[in-house]
């Protein structure tokens, strides 16, 4: 048998003994405004253009209906209603009475009287 020793490539790199100093920040630029990645083009952070009417929801119904599963429906409300309903028949009643909650619900109504 021969004695194989080994080659420079597969052996470990040596580990470094000392800590590794960090490279200090560029120097911030003065004219005030912030540098995109490349030139003439915008960063992907802005304001939003969009403005508010004042609406903002404060019923959701969520439905789920998997295939081959068994469908669910949750009706919640910021009047405290918070309902749930597994099955067919009983989720298409608790859609319908989500329905018919959006006019009594008091929050519902309030805001409609105030926005008059």
């Amino acid at each position: 048998m021969t004695n194989r020793t080994n080659s420079p490539l597969k052996s470990l790199p040596s580990t470094p003994t000392g800590p590794d100093h960090a490279e200090p920040a560029p120097a911030a630029s003065d004219s005030g405004t912030p540098k995109d990645v490349a030139e003439g083009v915008p960063s992907s952070v802005r304001s939003d253009p969009q403005t508010g009417d004042g609406r903002y929801p404060i019923a959701w119904l969520t439905i789920s209906a998997p295939r081959g599963a068994l469908p669910t429906a949750t009706s919640i409300c910021e009047c405290g209603r918070n309902l749930f309903a597994a099955g067919h028949r009983k989720a298409l009643a608790l859609i319908d009475d989500h329905a018919r909650h959006r006019d009594v619900c008091p929050l519902r109504a309030t805001e409609e009287r105030n926005a008059s």
